[in-house]
């Protein structure tokens, strides 16, 4: 699988003339390929660095569970980088999680300003 399908007849959950499908990536998969991988480092030592038990960075970079704010400040901290980018990642993993399969919402009423 490709980061990146490009499918130029798929405009639906876009405006823009083209739009591109991008596979879901999970922080995990940025900290262990970008971050681990390159550097070395178990999940272990990572851990040990975070100061948080080995079973957290295992689940993250395994995909299992979501990265916490916690967590975010502790890689930031341990890799030199900002709480802003493993949050980002996070919440543009689940927002285009989410827009593969968006919620009903028929029932919900848009509110204009009371005149």
């Amino acid at each position: 699988m490709t980061l990146i399908d490009f499918d130029p007849s798929d405009n639906e959950t876009d405006n823009s003339p083209i739009n591109f499908n991008i596979r879901p990536v999970h922080p995990g998969e940025i900290l262990r390929e970008e971050f681990m991988k390159p550097l070395g480092l178990s999940a272990g030592k990572v851990a040990k660095a975070c100061d948080v038990p080995r079973t957290r960075i295992e689940r993250v970079v395994n995909e299992e569970t979501e990265l916490t704010v916690d967590t975010a400040f502790r890689l930031a901290k341990c890799f030199n980088t900002s709480v802003e980018l493993w949050l980002n990642l996070q919440t543009s993993y689940n927002l285009a999680k989410a827009r593969r399969s968006p919620p009903n919402l028929e029932a919900v009423k848009v509110l204009h300003a009371a005149e």
